[in-house]
């Protein structure tokens, strides 16, 4: 009977590590295919580019790299202080506020170590917001953590809308020529449309998840 019983259980931990495994290997890919591709070199000329590029490493390639560093660290019972997942919400939206100031994101667009600064920082910023809200094991981080996502989805959202229902470029025109068939200003309002709901979305199901985790719990 106790030989039985521990077999389904290594089974399912070896089966853990293998998806553990195989999200960090794609989130390291996908992270590897926007920075390595076309997009860095678009997002400097023009502004949904840019936004595709952030948004693409912030709430796609570092969660997932996120989720599957914590995956393979499940066994290890590290309870996270719960000002952690404050400090990561806080920094998260100063990053993004930050690059999206006039002087800031065309500083990053006019030069390189600038740009490479952003998006090393957008990255930084995404993984540790992901990696401190589904690492916790105690039920006030998770309270915490549902607070930081939904806050994090909220700040978004906004300025997206603010981006989105700007009345002229908020950017000089240098570095706002407009992609994929559109002038400027659409372009710009085509980016603040993907941060409010592509950017938001994402905190708003990790936020969900993790209601739905420690409601199990």
């Amino acid at each position: 009977m106790s030989r039985t019983a521990t077999v389904p259980e290594h089974g399912s931990a070896a089966g853990s590590g293998r998806l553990a495994v195989a999200v960090l290997v794609l989130g390291v890919s996908l992270l590897a295919l926007l920075w390595l591709g076309p997009l860095p070199g678009m997002a400097r000329r023009a502004f949904s580019p840019h936004m595709i590029l952030h948004l693409g490493v912030t709430v796609v390639a570092a969660p997932l790299i996120a989720l599957g560093l914590v995956g393979l660290g499940r066994n290890r019972t590290v309870r996270r202080p719960v000002a952690l997942a404050l400090g990561a919400s806080l920094f998260e939206m100063l990053v993004v506020w930050g690059w999206h100031a006039p002087v800031l994101h065309e500083a990053a667009a006019a030069r390189l170590p600038a740009f490479v600064a952003q998006q090393a920082s957008f990255f930084c910023a995404g993984l540790l917001i992901w990696a401190m809200a589904f690492s916790g094991t105690s039920r006030a981080m998770a309270g915490v953590s549902i607070f930081a996502m939904l806050f994090t989805f909220m700040h978004m959202a906004m300025l997206g809308l603010l981006l989105s229902l700007a009345p002229g470029l908020l950017y000089d025109p240098a570095f706002c020529l407009g992609a994929w068939g559109l002038d400027p200003l659409d372009d710009q309002r085509l980016g603040g449309a993907l941060m409010a709901v592509a950017g938001g979305l994402p905190y708003l199901a990790g936020g969900l998840a993790l209601t739905w985790r420690m409601l199990g719990d």
